[in-house]
C-alpha cells in the first residue's frame, strides 16, 4: 500500500487537532496512518487544560517498531514539546533514507492560545528538524519565532520570510497566513532562492478552525506518501482543508473542529 504516514505528535482529547486530526486526515485522503504519541493533552474547544509528556525513549520505540514492521512512505511531525523529544525524533529520522519525505509542523501554540512548546525547544527545532524537513509548515507567529524577527503581512515580506526559512535547511516552506487580519488570506510556498506559489483566498467566516495546522500538514504528508510532488501535495491539501472548514460540524462552545470526513461517503452497512 502506497501512502503510509508515520505521525509523531501529541494527542488531542477533543479530537479536532493533534494525532486524532492527523489520523482522520490521512485516512480521508486514502492513506494509512500510524502514530508515535509524544504527549497527552486534556483539552476541548475552549482550551488546553493539561499536558503529560511521553518519555523520549518510548517515542523512539513507537517509531522504530512501526518502521520495522509496517514501513513508512512519509513522516509528519507535530507537537514535539521539548528539546529532548525533538532530539529523539530527529535521531530516528536520521536512520531513515534521506529521500523519505518529512513534513514538519512546528507546533508551538494551540488555536486557543495555550503554549505547546517549551521556550528552550525552538533552538532544538531549528537545529535538528528543519534541515531534515521536506516541507516546513509554520503559521506566521511560528515563522517569526523560528526566524527571531517580525514578519509583516505584505506579500513581499511573507515571500522573503519563506526564502529566509528555506535557508535554514528545509526543502520547501509553506508559511500559512491564517493569522492575518482582514477578509483576504495568503499562504506562501517557497524553497531556497525561489517562491514557488502564492495562494490567495477569502477568509471563511467561522470560529471552527481548531486543528487546521495539523490537518493541512498531514494532508501534505499523505500526498507526498502517495507520490505527489510538493506543489501538487500542497494544492490538494489546501483544497481539502478549505472544504473541511466550510463544512465544519459546528461542535463545541469554542473554536470547534473542521469536518475531516468530507471525502468519506456514509456507510449504511448494506
Amino acid at each position: 500500500m502506497k501512502g503510509r504516514v508515520l505521525i509523531a505528535a501529541g494527542s488531542d482529547s477533543g479530537g479536532g487537532a493533534g494525532i486524532q486530526a492527523d489520523i482522520k486526515t490521512v485516512t480521508a485522503l486514502g492513506g494509512y496512518a500510524a502514530t508515535a504519541v509524544t504527549a497527552l493533552t486534556a483539552q476541548n474547544t475552549m482550551g488546553v487544560y493539561g499536558v503529560v509528556g511521553v518519555e523520549p525513549a518510548f517515542i523512539q520505540q513507537q517509531m522504530r517498531l512501526v518502521i520495522e514492521d509496517i514501513g513508512v512512505d512519509a513522516v509528519k511531525t507535530g507537537m514535539l514539546h521539548s528539546a529532548p523529544v525533538i532530539e529523539a525524533v530527529a535521531e530516528v529520522l536520521s536512520e531513515l533514507d534521506p529521500a523519505l519525505p518529512v513534513v514538519v509542523d512546528p507546533v508551538m501554540v494551540a488555536q486557543s492560545g495555550s503554549s505547546l512548546l517549551e521556550s528552550d525547544a525552538v533552538s532544538a527545532l531549528r537545529t535538528h528538524l528543519l534541515p531534515r524537513a521536506t516541507v516546513l509548515t509554520p503559521n506566521l507567529p511560528e515563522a517569526e519565532a523560528l526566524l527571531g524577527s517580525a514578519i509583516s503581512e505584505t506579500r513581499d515580506d511573507m515571500c522573503a520570510a519563506a526564502l529566509r526559512l528555506a535557508e535554514l535547511g528545509p526543502g520547501a516552506v509553506l508559511i500559512k497566513g491564517g493569522h492575518m487580519i482582514g477578509a483576504r488570506l495568503r499562504d506562501v510556498l517557497g524553497r531556497r532562492g525561489e517562491v514557488l506559489e502564492v495562494f490567495e483566498d477569502s477568509r471563511i467566516d467561522t470560529e471552527h478552525t481548531h486543528g487546521t495546522g495539523c490537518t493541512l500538514a498531514s494532508a501534505i504528508a499523505a500526498g507526498l506518501a502517495q507520490g505527489l510532488e510538493v506543489i501538487a501535495a500542497v494544492r490538494r491539501a489546501r483544497r481539502y482543508l478549505r472544504l473541511a472548514i466550510e463544512r465544519n460540524p459546528g461542535l463545541g462552545r469554542g473554536q470547534g473542529p473542521v469536518n475531516h470526513g468530507i471525502t468519506v461517503q456514509p456507510f449504511d452497512g448494506g
